[in-house]
């Protein structure tokens, strides 16, 4: 499968998570976002960063939902609930999110 952006086609699996992460751009991520009817917010960007950062920087962890809400309270300096995190990302924050980053496809069952 593929996906067309600025006239290129960039190569990505059943699931549409990039084959190749080196493809991955903010302006794609805005692209793969609005195709999702997701406009991307700061709030968006804050677990798109932190997803990125750990699975580039953290061994290629790709962090659960737990995780992100524990993050992301630490981050905003509130109590961050699973469903704030629904909000941003609908079909799931760490799959939906990570794929909109640029991330692989987990392979774990996600949820919290």
């Amino acid at each position: 499968m593929s996906l067309t952006f600025n006239g290129t086609e960039i190569a990505t699996n059943a699931g549409g998570y990039l084959e190749n992460q080196d493809d991955w751009s903010k302006d794609l991520a805005v692209h793969m976002a609005e195709a999702e009817n997701i406009t991307l917010s700061d709030r968006h960007w804050d677990v798109i960063d932190y997803l990125r950062d750990e699975y580039f920087t953290n061994n290629q962890t790709q962090p659960n939902t737990r995780a992100i809400v524990k993050a992301m309270s630490d981050k905003w300096g509130a109590k961050v609930g699973q469903k704030d995190l629904y909000d941003l990302f609908p079909l799931d924050p760490s799959k939906q999110g990570g794929r909109i980053a640029g991330l692989p496809e987990s392979r774990r069952k996600g949820g919290y």
